[in-house]
C-alpha cells in the first residue's frame, strides 16, 4: 500500500479527472478500504481542497469550485499540453486573456524540470503558427461558460446574431468546441429547430445554462470538425481559386491544414484550390507555402498580388527598379 502523503496525492489527482467518482470504485482503485479514503478526503479538506461527499447507496465524491483555486496536480503530459495551450492563448485568438496567459504560462515553465521544458521547445520550434491574420475574437467568458455546458451535458440558452444581422434566441442541447481556422465554433441540437448546428462563438451572445441534464444525441458526421466543415463548404462564396504550386504536396497539406484542397500533379508539384470570401485569404496562405506558384484562375487573385508585391516592395524602397 502506498503511504499516506503519495496516496493522498493519488486522490487528488483522481477527484480533478472526473467530475463524480463513486465511493467503492474511488477505494478500489487506491488500494484502500472505504474507512480509509474518509480519512483521506478529510486530509484534503484540512489543505483546502473542496471534496463533496454524497450519501446512501450510490455515495461517492466530488471536487466542487472553492472559495480560492487550490494548486493542481499535473502529470507530465498534462504540464506539457498546458504549456502549449497557454502559449497559443498568448498570441490572442480569446479576447481577454492574452497577459494572463503568459503569466500563467511564466509559472507553469518556471517550474517545470528541464526535460519537460525541452519538450515544449520541440513543439515551439517544430510547429507553424496558423494565425493568419486578424479575425473575429471571441469573448472569454463565453467560451468558458459553453465549455463547461458541454462538458457537463446541460443544455444552454443564448442570443445568435445571424450573417445577414437578425438576433434570435436559442435553446440548445451543446456537444463540441471546434477551433477551425480563424474561428471558433459550437456543435449543438437547437431545440426549437430539432436539428444540428454549428455557431460561430463570435456571433453569441448572452450564453447562460439552464441546468436541465440531457442524453447526448448522436451527431451525423465522423466527429464535430468534419461536422463545421461540411457546413462551411455549402455555403455560397464569392471566388473559386485554383493555384498550381511548385512543391510536394505532403509540404502544403501540412502547412495549410483544412483550408484548402490539395492534389498531387508530380512530386514537386500540387494543384491547390479554394472558396474564399476575400483574395487576402489566398495570398496568406501562398506566402506561407515557401514556394513558386502559377494562379490558374481567377484573374483578381494575380491583381490582389501585384497589389500586395508592389507595396512590398515599396516598402523597402525598390518600387520601379
Amino acid at each position: 500500500m502506498a503511504n499516506t502523503s503519495s496516496r493522498t496525492l493519488r486522490l487528488l489527482s483522481l477527484l480533478q479527472t472526473h467530475r463524480y467518482w463513486p465511493g467503492s470504485e474511488l477505494a478500489d482503485r487506491l488500494g484502500v478500504s472505504v474507512r480509509t479514503l474518509r480519512r483521506d478526503v478529510d486530509r484534503l479538506r484540512e489543505l483546502g481542497y473542496p471534496v463533496e461527499a454524497h450519501r446512501g447507496v450510490d455515495g461517492g465524491y466530488q471536487l466542487a469550485p472553492g472559495a480560492a483555486l487550490p494548486p493542481l496536480l499535473v502529470d507530465d503530459e498534462e504540464a506539457v499540453a498546458l504549456a502549449v495551450g497557454l502559449r497559443l492563448a498568448a498570441q490572442g485568438a480569446i479576447a481577454g486573456i492574452e497577459e494572463s496567459s503568459v503569466r500563467a504560462l511564466t509559472k507553469v515553465v518556471q517550474v517545470m524540470p528541464p526535460r519537460l521544458r525541452n519538450r515544449i521547445e520541440a513543439l515551439r520550434a517544430a510547429t507553424l503558427p496558423t494565425v493568419w491574420g486578424a479575425g473575429p475574437t471571441v469573448d472569454a467568458g463565453t467560451l468558458t461558460t459553453v465549455a463547461q455546458a458541454c462538458r457537463d451535458e446541460e443544455r444552454l440558452r443564448f442570443t445568435y446574431t445571424a450573417r445577414a444581422g437578425e438576433a434570435s434566441e436559442r435553446h440548445v442541447e451543446p456537444h463540441r468546441l471546434v477551433p477551425l481556422g480563424r474561428r471558433w465554433y459550437l456543435v449543438a441540437y437547437d431545440l426549437t429547430r430539432h436539428d444540428w448546428r454549428s455557431f460561430r462563438l463570435d456571433r453569441l451572445s448572452d450564453p447562460r445554462g439552464t441546468r436541465d441534464r440531457f442524453r447526448p444525441r448522436e451527431l451525423p458526421a465522423e466527429d464535430a470538425a468534419a461536422f463545421v466543415r461540411a457546413g462551411i463548404d455549402t455555403l455560397t462564396t464569392q471566388h473559386s481559386v485554383e493555384i498550381i504550386v511548385h512543391a510536394p504536396v505532403e509540404t502544403v497539406r501540412k502547412r495549410l491544414g483544412w483550408w484548402a484542397t490539395v492534389e498531387p500533379l508530380d512530386p514537386e508539384r500540387c494543384r491547390l484550390r479554394m472558396s474564399v470570401d476575400s483574395m487576402d485569404w489566398p495570398v496568406f496562405a501562398l506566402g506561407a507555402t515557401g514556394a513558386d506558384f502559377e494562379v490558374v484562375h481567377p484573374p483578381e487573385l494575380s491583381d490582389r498580388l501585384r497589389e500586395w508585391g508592389t507595396r512590398f516592395l515599396r516598402s523597402t524602397g525598390a518600387a520601379g527598379t
